[in-house]
């Protein structure tokens, strides 16, 4: 039986489609192994985000090249997609899936490398049968952006805006639920524009959540990344009234400067952004929110750096995706005068990684004695604790048998630790 290993750079969406991406693989016959294994092939789902990515892109194509030079190295995602349109190619990646086309990339391997079909097809004979992983659901809703902020490169990776039907969300949501799942997570490029105009057959993102609390057996909703102008009054209602709807939403600020959030091309400012987490938190008490923040944008001087620490102390994050900018080929923000020096934006982001910790440790604080939903996932290989992500998405830690690895358990939170908090069991 062949096998294969996966790996995903980037954003939830990403994520999504790696594991639609192994399901397929996995239909077909293929054994699902580590990616840090001896794999017959190897899929790496890339991010072109920022520098970082792309560079991180390619490490992992020439890693996996190195663990088993007999493999074939397929890459795909965004990055996958930029060398196309560059006219670039990475020897070590044997065969690129545009990015369109990624959800396909077992029918281009079997395409280009015809040896793995009788490979499966010998495997299907002698009766051996794939092995079935399961991790938290992640289901994607909506695919495309036409935001084109000044700095992103995801509208020319992904440009149609499509909202997958909502008779078709629905069915894959039981689905996971049938396959033992607790938590869906949502997840899309611009989740906030799913609705009838994009092809949801009706829905908008609040009814299509309501629709899915409806699916017995599915205890848990979370909103993936949601722009700040497409937080509406209906969604913020959901949260604060239905019992699975988790009381969290990651909402990109980018900066705290309304300057440079202008330059950005984002359709709001500071005082817009303040105001709306105010609206949540007195809707939905203790609302939790996560974040990502860039340091080093074109024009960012030390005031306006000042300004994105101030929103991060007042906000208090539960937890922040902190990323210093990097040109992106064919952006606006590449030509942009006052580019910020390396060692500038490396000096800010330190500092701004203190003010972070500290504020959702303040966040964190506040909840010391309450009790939160956890769902189990693993045990802790530094303190041999079980840890799980909690309804406010603090990362909990608390003494418990490894049978309950994928429940939904009430857990009281006692203590900070270094990364989360230490919970203990209870029946309250």
């Amino acid at each position: 039986m062949p096998t294969a290993a996966f790996t995903t750079l980037g954003c939830k969406v990403n994520q999504y489609e790696t594991q639609k991406i192994l399901e397929r693989f996995e239909a077909l016959g293929f054994e699902i192994v580590p990616f840090d294994a001896p794999a017959d092939v190897y899929v790496i789902n890339t991010c072109s985000v920022t520098q970082t990515a792309e560079a991180k892109s390619r490490q992992t194509v020439r890693r996996a090249a190195r663990q088993n030079p007999n493999a074939v190295v397929v890459m795909t995602g965004c990055y996958a997609q930029f060398t196309i349109r560059r006219g670039e190619r990475l020897e070590e990646a044997h065969l690129v899936v545009p990015n369109p086309d990624k959800l396909r990339t077992a029918e281009y391997l079997l395409e280009h490398f015809p040896r793995f079909k009788e490979q499966l097809a010998q495997a299907h004979r002698n009766g051996e049968m794939p092995i079935r992983r399961r991790s938290r659901a992640v289901l994607k809703i909506q695919d495309g952006c036409n935001l084109y902020c000044s700095f992103c490169s995801i509208p020319y990776t992904r440009p149609v805006m499509r909202s997958t039907p909502y008779t078709e969300v629905l069915e894959e949501a039981r689905s996971m639920v049938e396959d033992g799942y607790r938590e869906i997570v949502l997840t899309g490029v611009l989740i906030g524009d799913y609705g009838p105009k994009t092809g949801s057959g009706g829905p908008d993102l609040a009814e299509l959540c309501a629709m899915l609390g409806e699916i017995e057996g599915l205890e848990r909703i979370r909103i993936s990344s949601i722009e700040p102008t497409q937080v509406s009054d209906r969604l913020i209602d959901l949260i604060a009234t239905h019992p699975k709807m988790c009381p969290h939403l990651h909402i990109p600020l980018q900066s705290g400067d309304s300057g440079i959030l202008k330059a950005m091309n984002r359709p709001y400012d500071q005082a817009f952004y303040l105001d709306l987490i105010r609206r949540l938190r007195a809707r939905i008490p203790n609302c939790a929110i996560s974040t990502d923040i860039m340091v080093g944008f074109p024009g960012e001087d030390e005031a306006a750096f000042q300004n994105t620490c101030f929103v991060v102390e007042q906000v208090e994050f539960c937890r922040a995706h902190l990323f210093r900018y990097s040109p992106r080929p064919d952006t606006p923000a590449e030509t942009m005068r006052d580019q910020v020096p390396d060692a500038v934006k490396a000096e800010r982001l330190q500092r701004l990684q203190q003010v972070s910790k500290a504020a959702a440790r303040r966040y964190a604080s506040r909840l010391l004695g309450t009790v939160e939903r956890v769902l189990v996932e693993t045990r802790s290989k530094l303190s041999g604790l079980m840890t799980g992500t909690s309804d406010r998405y603090l990362q909990v830690e608390f003494a418990a048998p490894t049978s309950l690895v994928g429940q939904l358990i009430p857990v009281r939170l006692v203590d900070l630790t270094p990364d989360g908090v230490l919970g203990e069991l209870t029946t309250a």
